[in-house]
């Protein structure tokens, strides 16, 4: 790993640090509209909901994260544009969940092929995908990170990973746990990218994120801060990798 490449880590990783005092009042803020979600039914995360991210309509399943009420997925979703996804592109969107990041960036792409590990989450992806008309644009797979595009490139990698470090007790549980995922996707990351393309990844300040910025610097992937955003409990950011 270069120094500079060292330093860019360190400098991103700190974004992720929250202040030991904003980091208890964001607690207990966390914990009120925790209580106030729960009072309004909101919590419920295994059930069928109709979502709106944007103004698009987004099914979601049971044991597929929810884009909107886990807020994550529709922030990633609002920041892809045609600056970042030009027309003639190729995106790969990792753990697409609901697939609300394939379907904002076959917007603008050629093609978009989105991978999920969680049976569920790929019916549900390419329920959306019919639902508003982009089937022709977006291939949903099934498989576990790159396993399912083995010998395929791409211009744009999207990939909003589970933060915390462990083992997930069901299919619901991947949204947000594994066990070794950001070292395995640092290394074979390079070998999806073409020449010039990079990986979009949105880590939180919440879990274990700055393993992937770690791993990603370990593999020689330059990182800059692309976009974040402060919530009550969390701070978020969209991370660009790209390879020297």
């Amino acid at each position: 790993m270069s120094e500079v490449i060292q330093a860019q880590a360190l400098e991103c990783a700190q974004l992720l640090s929250e202040p030991p005092r904003a980091a208890v009042l964001d607690g207990l803020l966390s914990r009120v509209l925790s209580f106030a979600y729960r009072m309004r039914g909101l919590e419920r995360y295994d059930a069928f909901r109709l979502e709106r991210v944007h103004g698009v309509p987004v099914l979601v399943t049971p044991s597929v994260f929810n884009p909107r009420l886990l807020r994550t997925g529709a922030y990633f979703a609002g920041c892809l544009d045609g600056k970042l996804i030009p027309p003639a592109a190729e995106v790969l969107d990792l753990g697409t969940g609901s697939g609300v990041c394939a379907l904002f960036a076959a917007r603008h792409a050629r093609r978009v092929v989105a991978i999920d590990i969680n049976p569920a989450a790929v019916r549900c992806a390419q329920i959306n995908a019919a639902l508003n008309h982009l089937e022709h644009r977006i291939e949903v797979r099934g498989g576990d990170l790159f396993a399912p595009v083995h010998a395929e490139r791409f211009d744009v990698v999207l990939f909003n990973p589970p933060f915390v470090r462990g083992t997930p007790r069901n299919d619901r549980e991947r949204a947000w746990r594994a066990e070794d995922v950001a070292e395995r996707f640092a290394a074979q990351l390079g070998a999806h990218l073409k020449p010039g393309g990079c990986a979009l990844v949105l880590l939180s300040s919440f879990g274990d994120s700055a393993a992937f910025l770690t791993e990603l610097a370990a593999q020689g992937f330059a990182l800059t801060p692309f976009a974040q955003r402060r919530y009550v409990g969390e701070r978020v950011i969209i991370f660009r990798a790209v390879q020297p």
